[in-house]
């Protein structure tokens, strides 16, 4: 009596170690697939504003837009990347399933195409980290006599509800920090567009160890290249957490229209 208990409890025992070993070896398979061989000087880039081991332990962002009539408030989960804006004549959002906007009769935006918009130009060069890019190396920016390498960025099928639209990050050759972001907008065309549009990267802050923009500055273009400052945007209040917002935080509100 007393060996079968031994035996049956040797055969568990084993049994529970070769699951918990399947596991083991599931996850650390699981993690060398989904690792992202990103190119070296583009990897230091990253570096300098903090890591993207960084960047992926945080869960939630607030940032707010300095505009004339009150500041416009983002709040994101970083990780499904589900969004709410506050403005003075709109609330917009992103649930995983519906964009979703309430608004008096003075907006004219468009709220999905607005959704992760300024966050996407805001968290830089982090954003450029995510999963389903292609990365090129690209002639150096050249301006004001200083060569900015740069790397243009293109995504896979599928990947974004903008998958044809292109951006080119260019970084300071010595200290690599990001210096510059091109840009395309195809605005849901099938059609890639050829235009380039300009931020300039200059202001930085650091925010929970990591790089972030303190201000971004837009620039007027002459064939395709920067020229000379077209506006600016400041950005206050800005918060990023390892703690997730509430459940419920970005749920489509009473009285919203869902955007098609």
């Amino acid at each position: 009596m007393k060996y079968t208990l031994y035996l049956l409890l040797s055969i568990t025992l084993l049994a529970s170690c070769k699951e918990t070993q399947r596991e083991v070896t599931s996850q650390v398979t699981t993690a060398v697939e989904t690792a992202i061989d990103y190119p070296a000087d583009l990897d230091k880039v990253f570096d300098n504003h903090g890591s993207v081991d960084k960047w992926k332990s945080m869960k939630a962002m607030t940032f707010e837009i300095e505009k004339e009539g009150g500041n416009e408030k983002t709040m994101l989960d970083l990780h499904s990347r589900h969004e709410r804006i506050e403005a003075s004549k709109f609330t917009s959002g992103y649930n995983g399933k519906d964009y979703w906007v309430v608004a008096d009769t003075s907006y004219k935006g468009n709220a999905k195409f607005y959704t992760n918009l300024m966050f996407y130009f805001y968290a830089m060069p982090f954003v450029l980290s995510d999963d389903g890019i292609n990365y090129d190396k690209v002639d150096p920016l050249t301006f004001e006599d200083v060569a900015y390498p740069g790397y243009r960025i293109s995504y896979g099928d599928g990947v974004g509800i903008s998958p044809k639209d292109e951006y080119f990050i260019h970084y300071d050759p010595e200290t690599y920090e990001m210096a510059w972001l091109g840009y395309t907008v195809t605005y849901y065309s099938d059609e890639k567009s050829d235009k380039l549009g300009w931020i300039r990267y200059n202001d930085w802050k650091n925010f929970n160890g990591l790089k972030l923009p303190n201000s971004l500055t837009w620039y007027k273009t002459e064939d395709n290249k920067p020229t000379e400052v077209r506006n600016a945007r400041n950005f206050v209040n800005v918060k990023v957490s390892e703690t997730a917002f509430p459940v419920g935080t970005f749920d489509v509100p009473e009285g919203a229209d869902i955007v098609e």
